[in-house]
């Protein structure tokens, strides 16, 4: 079978869920073809690269790109282009937009493919009849933004697709409810496979919670989203009230010069770090030297980094956005708390680093061998496998 996956970019070493799909497919027989807009290819060697035709920039440039991809598709590829042309057309298409569909896609319309896969929604804008005009099956995947956020900003973004995906891959059963939120009407297969991790690399093998120590952490693209502001609120409340710890925010983003302020203004100055951007090594050494993991996200897909946190002994603490109750089992595996109530999150860290070892341990255990044996790469694998099998 042969396997055509869109993306924003090629991936990157640390996108372990698009390397561990390519992999596993590869491994079971298939041929996988990335498609991707960026011309960063990271050293990736996993599969054959298509790159996009660039469509940015001088406009010289721009206009011999486009005249070169019009005329290759035309040229060699008669029939797929006319195809293409014709059923953008029929959706009410103007001729102008049919045909620069025709050059954004050129790389695409190249290949023989046996399923075209978006690896985020938001990458089928304008290629909803690609699938068809190469005679493939089209799959798509949703995360978080781009069913969780972007609609909001362009309601029924999604109309034009519902009628013609053949499967839909979800990564939580929340997502799954915002799927059918956004117009969805039941026509093709949602199936859940959710992240995974490297769960022989992500270990801590120490039988028993010791430490006393309040090492606080959360790994995360610095984001609105992702609530770190509230939670630096959540531990300047905790600071008035005579608890001492210290915080480690792992990662870089936008947001950063907003949360130093942050920081300035709650007087916690003392106790947050920011480590910036750091290698997997790294993280898995933070990760060892900490006890509780933060995720208070506002808007959350499921989020590897607390799976990683889990597999490593950590206890947990994270909001219900999406995703995250699926992650995390409130009670069993962590802790599940209301998203944007500073107030209610410091009190359960109180809660949590006040428990005593034997209930620390009961969850922690239980946290460890749920990520070992339902979040471990090899499961994920397969389960992709199964994804592209057509049923009789």
């Amino acid at each position: 079978m042969k396997i055509g996956l869109v993306l924003p970019k090629v991936p990157a070493y640390s996108e372990t869920f698009f390397l561990n799909k390519i992999k596993g497919l590869q491994k079971n027989g298939h041929t996988v073809i990335v498609f991707a807009n960026s011309t960063e290819k990271s050293n990736y060697i996993a599969s054959k690269v298509k790159i996009a035709p660039t469509l940015s920039g001088n406009i010289i440039r721009v206009a011999f790109v486009s005249f070169f991809n019009l005329m290759y598709s035309f040229l060699f590829h008669f029939k797929v282009s006319i195809r293409l042309y014709k059923l953008e057309r029929q959706d009410g298409l103007s001729f102008s937009q049919s045909i620069k569909n025709i050059i954004a896609n050129a790389h695409i319309l190249s290949e023989s493919l046996d399923w075209l896969h978006f690896g985020f929604g938001t990458m089928v804008f304008n290629r909803e009849h690609v699938a068809q005009a190469i005679g493939a099956k089209m799959a798509v995947s949703f995360r978080g933004f781009d069913i969780g956020i972007y609609p909001l900003k362009n309601p029924n973004c999604y109309l034009k697709l519902w009628g013609k995906v053949d499967k839909i891959h979800v990564i939580s059963n929340d997502i799954k409810e915002l799927v059918l939120k956004n117009g969805f009407k039941g026509k093709a297969e949602i199936i859940k496979i959710t992240p995974a991790i490297d769960t022989s690399f992500f270990k801590n093998n120490e039988q028993s919670f010791t430490s006393l120590k309040n090492n606080f952490i959360t790994i995360a693209r610095l984001h609105w989203k992702k609530g770190l502001v509230d939670t630096l609120e959540a531990l300047s409340l905790l600071k008035k009230e005579g608890v001492s710890f210290h915080y480690t925010i792992i990662g870089e983003g936008d947001a950063y010069e907003r949360l130093k302020f942050a920081v300035h203004q709650l007087d916690i100055i003392n106790e947050v770090t920011f480590t910036g951007k750091i290698s997997p090594e790294l993280v898995k050494d933070k990760l060892n030297n900490a006890d509780l993991y933060l995720q208070y996200s506002i808007q959350e897909g499921f989020c590897n980094a607390v799976l990683e946190a889990q597999a490593m002994g950590l206890l947990c603490v994270v909001s219900d956005a999406e995703g995250l109750s699926e992650n995390v089992l409130d009670g069993e595996t962590g802790w599940v708390v209301s998203s944007s109530n500073p107030k209610y999150l410091a009190n359960k860290i109180k809660e949590v680093i006040n428990l005593n070892e034997i209930e620390k341990n009961r969850i922690i255990i239980r946290a460890k061998e749920r990520i070992k044996r339902e979040f471990n790469l090899q499961k994920q694998q397969q389960e992709f496998v199964d994804f592209y099998k057509i049923k009789d």
